[in-house]
């Protein structure tokens, strides 16, 4: 629903939207408080009672109190995209806050990887290994299937596989031998043993129990709660997921061949991913949504760039998703598998973070200290307060609650300090890296033709306002449209020059 939205109405580039990790930090860090602390007994999946009301109890409360932070800390990404408040905060916004920020997000999470891949080293180092094999060596070597067409009829194409599906080669593949380990009691069956999470069968019958058909609906595991806390610590993951969103957006467009998206696009499109944030909190995902980096990298690579292919793909998802024996099928990934991917998957992230090092002059020795003090700050304060979880008692709970989420997140810790160090130490626009920060979201190009039928608003909504003239003080709205004569004008130089477009491939890549 929220591709859907974000293609149709928001930024209005191919891109998808899905699940973001910018979330996972805080809210690990807020269901770590001693009051949501999981009870001992449910640890063990294979001894606990999943109909029991106990037990749905445990699980439901906590995801009402994520629903809750999520759909609230949504409401400021809305406020940002639609008031236009984005542009505003992208000033003082620059790499040496970024880079501690999604760093953190990678480096942060080394303990949940550690312990998944550590119920069975030799599957995740394998799942590892197998994703690391198709990213790296063998992206570059095409296979050839089968394909059809009306002029060459039934032939062969080449496709880089592995450089479209890499992850989920890798994950499907060790999930593959795990089923093969279990079928022939390879690995141990009793759960005292080191490997026994590593087997596909330790959900029971899930498949079979699953019904074939449910639909979800907002508030399905009650009526969500809030807490201060909370919704602080899930703040700092939107104001992440939104600084990501608006490189994504510009990647997008030149990878598809589209122009730069303007000022009103953009804001569009965060305040599109807010609304998606907040319908995501009201159906109890557990987690908010954002850009697919990934799925514009994978944008470059096939060519697709048209909005129908996402369409498309946007409408297979709600499918898979009434479909209930899908979602079983995923929760007999074993915990080892899950491990080795979050090895690659956080490495990479906290080095995306790192990247955005290259916009600043890192010979000065004022960046190098601002992010070395951000990153291990970001660390220590952390790790010390989870080892002293009572040292913060101010006497008021709210309080402590808000002090125990925030100094817990460790892209909050970070960012926190990158931002405050790099707007008050001393430093030309140039060595802070704001200058080639913002080099193209200062191209503001929303009154061409070429940007308005990209990006205006569809089903003539754009033609119908543009008429008005507070259409300009909006801005989440294009302004006014350019006039047929304006396009003529164009049309006529455009064949005169014959510019060359990268080609636009109509067609699914799944």
């Amino acid at each position: 629903m929220c591709t859907l939205l974000q293609v149709t109405f928001g930024i209005r580039l191919p891109i998808v939207q899905g699940g973001t990790f910018a979330f996972l930090a805080p809210s690990m860090a807020m269901l770590s408080m001693p009051e949501w602390t999981c009870p001992a007994w449910t640890q063990n999946a294979s001894l606990v009672n999943t109909t029991s009301p106990e037990y749905i109890d445990v699980w439901q409360s906590r995801m009402r109190e994520l629903q809750g932070s999520i759909m609230v800390g949504s409401l400021f990404q809305v406020l940002v995209g639609f008031s236009g408040l984005i542009g505003f905060f992208m000033r003082f916004i620059g790499p040496l806050t970024i880079a501690p920020t999604i760093s953190l997000i990678g480096l942060s999470l080394y303990d949940s990887a550690g312990m998944s891949a550590g119920n069975h080293w030799g599957i995740s180092t394998m799942t590892t290994a197998l994703i690391i094999l198709f990213s790296q060596y063998l992206r570059h070597i095409p296979v050839p299937f089968p394909t059809y067409n009306k002029t060459k009829k039934l032939h062969t194409s080449r496709i880089y596989i592995f450089q479209l599906l890499p992850v989920l080669l890798g994950i499907t593949l060790s999930w593959l031998i795990c089923y093969i380990f279990t079928i022939s009691n390879v690995l141990p069956s009793e759960p005292e043993q080191y490997g026994y999470l590593a087997r596909t069968d330790l959900k029971g019958d899930v498949i079979g129990q699953a019904p074939w058909f449910r639909f979800p609906y907002p508030g399905q595991w009650g009526l969500p709660t809030v807490s201060l806390a909370g919704v602080v610590g899930i703040l700092a993951g939107v104001l992440s997921s939104m600084i990501e969103s608006v490189g994504d957006y510009h990647a997008c467009a030149r990878l598809s061949g589209a122009p730069p998206p303007p000022k009103h696009a953009i804001n569009r499109g965060i305040g599109i991913e807010g609304i998606g944030c907040l319908l995501a909190g009201a159906w109890g995902t557990g987690n908010g949504t954002t850009s697919y980096s990934e799925n514009v990298g994978a944008l470059g690579i096939t060519k697709v760039g048209s909005r129908m292919v996402i369409v498309t793909g946007g409408v297979l998802m709600i499918i898979m998703g009434l479909f209930c024996k899908i979602g079983a099928i995923f929760t007999t990934i074993p915990t080892p598998v899950i491990g080795g991917m979050f090895l690659v998957m956080f490495g990479v992230i906290s080095a995306a973070g790192v990247s955005n090092l290259q916009y600043a002059d890192m010979n000065s020795s004022r960046n190098v200290f601002i992010f070395g003090f951000s990153m291990f700050t970001g660390l220590v304060i952390p790790n010390w307060i989870f080892k002293n979880p009572d040292a913060i008692a101010t006497g008021v709970v709210e309080l402590d609650q808000l002090l125990q989420v925030l100094l817990t997140t460790s892209m909050f810790i970070g960012g926190f300090f990158g931002f405050f160090l790099d707007n008050t130490i001393p430093g030309t626009l140039r060595e802070r890296g704001i200058i080639d920060w913002n080099k193209i979201s200062l191209d503001d190009s929303s009154n061409t033709l070429e940007s308005s039928e990209v990006y205006n608003l569809p089903f003539g909504i754009s033609s119908c306002l543009s008429s008005f003239s507070w259409v300009r003080y909006v801005p989440f709205l294009p302004p006014n449209a350019p006039s047929s004569q304006d396009k003529a004008k164009v049309d006529s130089l455009a064949t005169k020059q014959q510019p060359v477009k990268p080609e636009l491939i109509r067609s699914v890549a799944l």
